[in-house]
């Protein structure tokens, strides 16, 4: 079943992520967090922004190790944790970020 939103049709594969990334924008990703029973806060912001610039800048969804390094290295090594990113996106950071996100699913992730 697609997302609908705003009278909008927004297609995604079979585990939620978009087909087309380019139709991600941030009341999709506050549509998107809902249907995984999130409520974004600032914190989810700050990891959804990386993993955004980070897909910008290599064209490639980052797994939960290089997420938690671009995490320590943007905001410190406090909030570049696992245990911090896994009380945020309880469902893997990585996966349930990056389809947040509205970017594919990262290699590696089952």
């Amino acid at each position: 079943m697609p997302y609908q939103l705003d009278g909008k049709t927004i297609e995604h594969d079979e585990e939620g992520y978009l087909i087309d990334i380019g139709q991600w924008s941030e009341p999709l990703a506050q549509h998107i967090a809902q249907a995984e029973s999130l409520a974004m806060t600032d914190e989810h912001w700050e990891v959804i922004n990386i993993l955004r610039d980070y897909y910008q800048e290599y064209q490639i969804a980052p797994a939960v190790r290089v997420l938690t390094k671009a995490v320590a290295k943007r905001l410190g090594d406090g909030k570049g944790s696992n245990k911090y990113l896994y009380e945020l996106f309880p469902y893997g950071p990585a996966k349930q970020a990056c389809k947040i996100a509205g970017l594919p699913k990262p290699t590696g992730c089952v």
